[in-house]
């Protein structure tokens, strides 16, 4: 069996617009910094997430134009770190649902990556556990470097 993970350099936002999205946020569903922001201003429904009332190691989600955005619940508060316990127990939650809906496809950052600071060789091989023996594939879509720090920079917080 080859890797569930595939990589591309490139906009997590230009995947096909039928693959699911995924990335971490916290219980209070700010999203004021790093990617989290990007999607915000994509999907919006903040409000609808904040209603689905979902706790650390939980997943909520947005049904939009006919796929399914995730949100991993890694942590209680937006200034708080996630740890690899939070991620495995959200990453499981979005894989009950992802078998419940037949999602066989979804796009992620480095996720708990950037501002989180996990380290991504944990985190890839959690993933390949959580994920393994399902038909589900994961592209993992990172930025050239260069914009990598001036995205960062621009949604630093204040």
């Amino acid at each position: 069996l080859g890797s569930l993970l595939s990589y591309v350099t490139g906009n997590l936002f230009s995947c096909p617009k039928d693959e699911s999205l995924a990335h971490c946020i916290s219980e209070d569903c700010r999203m004021g910094a790093g990617i989290a922001v990007r999607f915000k201003q994509e999907f919006q429904g903040v409000t609808e997430l904040k209603e689905q009332k979902k706790l650390t190691g939980q997943c909520a989600v947005l049904k939009r134009r006919g796929r399914f955005v995730y949100y991993l619940i890694t942590k209680k508060k937006a200034s708080q770190k996630p740890t690899y316990d939070s991620l495995r127990q959200s990453l499981e939650d979005m894989k009950s649902h992802c078998l419940k809906n037949q999602v066989t496809r979804i796009s992620m950052p480095r996720i708990g990556c950037g501002l989180d600071r996990l380290e991504w060789a944990r985190v890839s091989e959690i993933l390949e556990q959580v994920f393994d023996h399902t038909d589900i594939s994961i592209t993992v879509y990172s930025l050239p470097e260069k914009a990598e720090t001036t995205v960062m920079k621009e949604n630093r917080r204040t």
